[in-house]
């Protein structure tokens, strides 16, 4: 069968920005009942998008004192701030054409006011008590609030050094290979088809459903195509064509190419390094912040 040569791959975080909505007022005799939705629509994020979410907590966490202690505010108090009526006009025009006038900017003002007033009387009667949409949408309003409090430090050369040491796999370049595989079938009928590659009158049908494995991480194939099947492929010649067992059943296999796993070097990947310690520091504070917060609940488990 005459196939190209595979070349290995190169393999290579997103970040999204919220806008923040409105902010709400919890009058000091229902905070606890606030805090309650905030908590349980916390836990719904961070089942769905665990790392986003912990940082979130973080955030959150952090931001629990403010919380609980808060000044004395009015809660008939609506405060419309400058940083508000600047993202009104910023989102009145995706193009960016015009500016609001002033009639569409007191327009766009009252609006907002009334659905703030009617936001805070909606929380004061509870109506959001049992609706898991709106428990999430307030505790995700909160943690986007809280979540610029958070500050990290960046980390000094001794601590850096230290997480690297103890993180190196997470750079290291991984040992790959490239090889084409055949469906798996049977012994003889792999044999067969084995015997057509060499002496190259395979049929066609039998090219079309061989597969090119491009640059496969060596440490995946066990969990793919099991232990002896990669001490198998790993042990053949490179362009050598041969009828391997696989958890799957039979392929006739050919290595094409073969690349060295490469230790990484804290110099060559620090900004990445870097990046990534701030992440993890962020994750190791928020979980200390939930232990020491969790200190003053009892969680239960109903039978």
């Amino acid at each position: 069968m005459t196939l190209p040569v595979l070349p290995t791959d190169q393999t290579l975080l997103v970040s999204s920005n919220e806008n923040s909505g409105r902010s709400a007022v919890h009058p000091a005799n229902r905070l606890a009942d606030s805090l309650r939705p905030i908590a349980a629509g916390t836990a719904r994020f961070l089942r769905r998008e665990p790392l986003v979410h912990f940082v979130l907590l973080g955030a959150l966490i952090f931001g629990a004192d403010a919380v609980l202690h808060p000044p004395p505010k009015d809660d008939k108090v609506i405060t419309v701030t400058k940083a508000m009526r600047q993202s009104f006009i910023e989102n009145f025009d995706e193009d960016k054409s015009r500016t609001p006038s002033d009639a569409e900017m007191e327009k766009m003002i009252e609006s907002w006011v009334a659905s703030e007033i009617l936001y805070r009387e909606g929380k004061a009667l509870g109506v959001d008590r049992g609706d898991d949409m709106i428990r999430d949408r307030v505790a995700f309003k909160l943690q986007l609030l809280i979540f610029d409090q958070i500050r990290v430090p960046q980390p000094t050369e001794d601590q850096l050094r230290a997480w690297f040491a103890d993180n190196h796999g997470r750079f290291d370049e991984q040992e790959r290979v490239g090889f084409y595989l055949t469906p798996p079938t049977d012994e003889i009928t792999a044999q067969r088809q084995l015997a057509d590659i060499e002496g190259q009158h395979e049929s066609e049908d039998l090219q079309r459903q061989t597969h090119a494995i491009l640059g496969r991480p060596v440490a995946s194939l066990a969990a793919s195509f099991g232990e002896s099947f990669r001490d198998a492929l790993l042990a053949l010649p490179q362009g050598q064509w041969k009828a391997l067992q696989s958890k799957e059943g039979w392929h006739v296999v050919r290595l094409d190419s073969r690349r060295a796993a490469v230790l990484a070097s804290l110099d060559n990947v620090r900004d990445e390094a870097v990046r990534l310690w701030l992440t993890d520091e962020t994750r190791k504070r928020a979980w200390e912040a939930v232990s020491r917060l969790k200190a003053a609940y009892t969680v239960r488990y109903e039978p």
